[in-house]
């Protein structure tokens, strides 16, 4: 079998880099068979081993089973949400009941749990590691929380919604997938577009004829509610025309409709939370993360809506003001497009006129990767001999300040129809000393390509969403742990986003600003008024950017603060949805949560169920440790070790909240956050 499938022997290329061009659809399955049986021999002997527990012959023995289904799961899960071939979605949606199955079959086994158990009540007596430690706890936890104590019928039913929810958030992927396609808008002529500028409007003829529409326009979606083009469009029915196609993602009666499909997903992690014993799925899921309760993330989110609302109201009236020479009443649609005329009104400042600065790869080589060289002493350079798994996929090879090698960085910029939509981070290969592993981490973005010869121009949007993901892939190449559950970017979900949002904060230091943004014709840096203008307009329109975070983060909670019973009456997702948001002072219809139910990805197919509070939550951490860095002289190589060392190379090996004490030395405090986002007050 190996000799037939790439799958089943371990990459020969560089830190074993999946060797894509000779993996074919057809591997996958028999590849992940061999992966799922393998992994089940490899348990059931230390399920079956009659010596004592011990943590090697238990914990160390459960951290090396599995290598093969990690290796081949790794692999596939990169190509099924960077480029979602119908044979791909087909591999997805089989393997989604067979993944749950397998994993649950390993966390509920009885013997495991016993094994660790032990373990666990005799942690006091081992002589173990700090990391060997906190290794048996969180397994200890995880298994608990994951229902290996319950009785054989409980564990009966908790498997099967286990493996019902896999096929849902499958399903529901998959109908986002297909229907933001399906809603991209096509308009017939330039005029339509007007506002856009040359860049813009070459990648929606080009997105046009990609469908085979030569001399029509098609705009495609991102995965938010809002549309970068919004801004600058002078058409307004252009605009309503584009704002509703996205609203309308996944609430269209017919084959995509997405609200049965979260509407069972919401009832299944009701009733599972149930079974393990929390009154709801947000009680489940924040018990392990720093939050602690969902009280704890209802507290913060009510604390900032208020004054975000009130914020917005003002932004709204000065919008109103605006738009009455026009003879218009704002709606949704018209908020961007008079924001940027309310901006240029008070600022003098046309931010959708700064896109000449910010090329793509001026800003990926000498913005990006120049803060990080500078910062980390580290080098990034382009492995042209290798490939990954799409040709616009390109590959880093990144080494440490002594010259060692550190491991890959994949970057994949461009949208295409078979990628699901947003930006993310995601590790093809996790560093662990155990399996003698090197990190190999993907940062994929949604940036429509121009035509052919024409710059990729970034609008900052776009700039600070290439800075946030490369936090996520330092954060994946700098852990360095033992244990490959703690690799990466394994941490709670309400910390993960920490370590993102401050990369975010050297996009305007001026060192590296002065080195990127530079227009791409005359080479002439962005000039001096311009950057004392955009720091001066940092709480600009804040209020209406906190208000549809906060909208969205409070629908994830409702939906999963719902009680078993609760989530299974009949529930209008529409009429719902507009009660939450009402709860919370949110409900304002020019200013529409950043995602609503149909089409929240990040709650309904990805990891954030109940955890989308996370980005503000760590945003706390965030401006705290911004704070930190400007008291403490910036962009130097020792703020960079100690921040790397403290914090970024700790994984998951480490609580992360000690983590962070030890790295600021004390509790982050949450006035830099309020000062940000001009919620002081």
């Amino acid at each position: 079998m190996a000799a037939d499938n790439p799958l089943l022997s371990p990459s020969t290329l560089p830190f074993g880099l999946p060797d894509y061009g000779a993996i074919g659809t057809e591997h996958y399955l028999p590849a992940f068979a061999e992966g799922f049986a393998r992994q089940r021999e490899e348990v059931d002997r230390i399920a079956a081993n009659t010596d004592a527990p011990t943590f090697e012959n238990t914990m160390a023995a459960l951290e090396e089973s599995g290598e093969l289904l990690g290796r081949v799961a790794s692999a596939f899960y990169t190509i099924a949400s960077a480029d979602a071939t119908d044979a791909v979605q087909e591999i997805e949606e089989a393997l989604a009941p067979q993944m749950s199955a397998h994993h649950d079959a390993i966390e509920l086994d009885t013997r495991i749990f016993s094994r660790v158990q032990s373990l666990h009540d005799r942690l006091e007596e081992l002589d173990l590691s700090a990391e060997q430690r906190y290794l048996v706890e969180r397994r200890f936890r995880e298994m608990s929380r994951a229902g290996a104590g319950l009785g054989t019928t409980d564990k009966t039913r908790l498997t099967a919604i286990n493996e019902r929810l896999a096929v849902l958030t499958t399903t529901f992927e998959k109908n986002l997938l297909t229907d933001t396609n399906a809603l991209a808008v096509v308009f017939d002529s330039a005029d339509e577009l007007d506002g856009l500028n040359a860049g813009q409007l070459s990648s929606a003829a080009q997105a046009a004829s990609d469908r085979g529409l030569d001399g029509q326009y098609v705009v495609t979606l991102p995965l938010f509610t809002g549309h970068p083009y919004l801004a600058g469009l002078t058409n307004r029915d252009s605009r309503r025309r584009i704002l509703e196609a996205s609203r309308s993602r996944g609430r269209r009666p017919g084959a995509h409709d997405n609200r049965p499909v979260l509407l069972e997903i919401v009832r299944l992690r009701a009733e599972r939370a149930a079974l393990l014993g929390f009154s709801s799925h947000a009680a489940y899921v924040t018990a392990d993360e720093t939050a602690g309760s969902p009280a704890a993330v209802r507290d913060l989110l009510r604390r900032l809506a208020a004054p975000a609302a009130g914020n917005a109201q003002l932004e709204y009236e000065k919008l109103r003001a605006i738009a009455a020479s026009d003879g218009v009443e704002v709606a949704a649609h018209d908020w961007a497009f008079y924001t940027e005329k309310l901006r240029h009104a008070e600022y003098d400042l046309d931010t959708a006129a700064l896109r000449p600065w910010f090329e793509a790869e001026r800003v990926l080589q000498d913005g990006v990767f120049f803060a990080a060289e500078r910062l980390y002493g580290i080098t990034i350079a382009e492995g042209h001999d290798l490939t990954a798994y799409h040709p616009e996929a390109r590959v880093f090879e990144v080494t440490n300040p002594d010259g060692s090698a550190l491991g890959l960085f994949v970057l994949d910029l461009y949208t295409r129809d078979t990628k699901r939509g947003g930006a993310w981070m995601n590790s093809i290969v996790v560093q662990s000393a155990l399996r003698g592993t090197s990190p190999v981490v993907v940062n994929n973005l949604n940036v429509n390509r121009p035509a052919a010869g024409q710059p990729t121009l970034l609008s900052l949007d776009e700039v600070t969403t290439l800075f946030h993901e490369f936090g996520h892939a330092l954060h994946g190449l700098f852990a360095t742990v033992t244990y490959p559950s703690f690799g990466g970017t394994a941490v709670f979900r309400d910390f993960v986003e920490f370590p993102s949002q401050v990369n975010e904060m050297w996009i305007f230091w001026p060192e590296v600003l002065a080195n990127y943004a530079r227009h791409h014709e005359t080479g002439e840096p962005l000039p001096s008024d311009v950057v004392a203008k955009l720091a001066a307009t940092e709480a600009f329109n804040q209020g209406f950017a906190t208000s549809e975070y906060l909208a969205a983060s409070w629908i994830d909670q409702a939906w999963h603060s719902l009680s078993a019973a609760e989530s299974s009456r009949e529930i209008d997702v529409a009429e719902f949805e507009a009660a939450a948001l009402t709860d919370i002072g949110l409900g304002e219809p020019t200013v529409p949560p950043r995602y609503s139910s149909t089409y929240f990805a990040h709650v309904f197919s990805g990891g954030y169920s109940a955890g989308y509070y996370s980005y503000i939550w760590s945003e706390v951490l965030d401006a705290d440790t911004v704070e930190w860095f400007r008291e403490n002289g910036g962009l130097t190589r020792e703020n960079g070790d100690r921040f790397r060392d403290r914090l970024l190379g700790v994984g998951g090996s480490k609580d992360p909240l000690e983590a962070y004490r030890d790295f600021r030395g004390r509790t982050a405090e949450i006035a830099p956050l309020l000062k940000r986002r001009g919620l002081e007050d």
